[in-house]
């Protein structure tokens, strides 16, 4: 079931075209969905296609699962996901290969590209290609996250991660093997001193700290569940690089390019698979969750099978 606040740039469309854009389906599969009465306007069921709608209203769709966007237009991410939506916040399950926010040198899809693609206003606090934005997934990383819809939620949002209070659970495949299998790795990190494009930790670099545990471990590979506490660019790469175990898949950090091509596997194994946090207007604790992605569970299939 998910929620959706028309947004401005939405007023007077048909409720077909507007569902269409703020989830990223076809319209053909809106009226299909409205032909059974999985679309509502408050309590009542729509069913007629051309229904005009208006800006604020609360729209509910019955969907089993997230829908992904099944073509690319301008601006639309291929496969970003809508997973929630009201007139606070929007929670997408983005792919890897797509940026959190437009900037230079990147000619790629990113999700404020995609979110005004799909009429959906984000807040205008932040700097300007960075509107809304409270947090930050690399463009080789899948999974969660949250962009502010209004002034006050991004206000509380970021606060929230300042303090450290959201929950943040990623999945991360690693060569080798984590010893202990569980820990906390607290080292600080800074710019990489020779590689102005590369992390690492450093004396005086900033605080982080990654607790983690070990949820399978194979001849070659470890599959962990990994808790940030901090939200350091680059930051779980980095701390398991700096145990010479990176993130398989992860060349940048150290990664070999040999194993990967054993998995069948074209970037960092690393999905942001849960995200909690406390609603910013209603205070209730939200969370939500995401499965990784078919590349990153036939790379785990492979090595389950392969290094078992």
């Amino acid at each position: 079931m998910s929620v959706f606040i028309v947004p401005e740039g939405l007023e007077g469309e048909r409720v077909d075209t507007a569902v269409a854009r703020m989830t990223g389906v076809s319209r053909s599969r809106v009226a299909d969905l409205m032909a059974q009465g999985a679309v509502w306007l408050a309590e009542e069921p729509l069913s007629k296609p051309s229904f005009r709608v208006s800006a604020g209203m609360l729209l509910t769709v019955d969907m089993s699962e997230p829908v992904r966007v099944a073509t690319t237009g301008a601006g639309l991410a291929d496969g970003l996901a809508l997973v929630y939506q009201d007139a606070h916040l929007v929670v997408v399950d983005k792919p890897a290969g797509v940026a959190a926010h437009p900037s230079l040198g990147w000619d790629g899809p990113d999700v404020l590209s995609h979110l005004e693609a799909a009429g959906v206003a984000v807040a205008t606090s932040g700097a300007a290609e960075r509107r809304g934005i409270v947090q930050r997934l690399d463009v080789g990383t899948s999974g969660l996250m949250v962009v502010a819809k209004s002034e006050p939620a991004y206000s509380v949002l970021k606060q929230q991660f300042r303090d450290r209070s959201v929950e943040k659970i990623y999945l991360a495949l690693i060569q080798g093997r984590l010893d202990p299998l569980e820990g906390t790795i607290d080292a600080p990190i800074g710019r990489h001193p020779s590689h102005a494009w590369r992390f690492a930790v450093t004396a005086n670099g900033r605080p982080s700290v990654t607790h983690y545990e070990t949820l399978e471990a194979h001849a070659a590979v470890s599959l962990l569940k990994v808790h940030l506490e901090t939200g350091r660019t680059h930051q779980i790469r980095v701390h398991l690089a700096a145990l010479r175990h990176p993130c398989v898949g992860d060349p940048l950090y150290g990664a070999d390019p040999v194993l990967a091509a054993r998995l069948k596997l074209e970037r960092q194994w690393l999905h942001a698979t849960h995200l909690g946090f406390r609603h910013p207007y209603t205070n209730d604790w939200v969370e939500f969750d995401s499965t990784p992605s078919t590349d990153l569970q036939t790379a785990l299939e492979i090595a389950r099978s392969d290094y078992a």
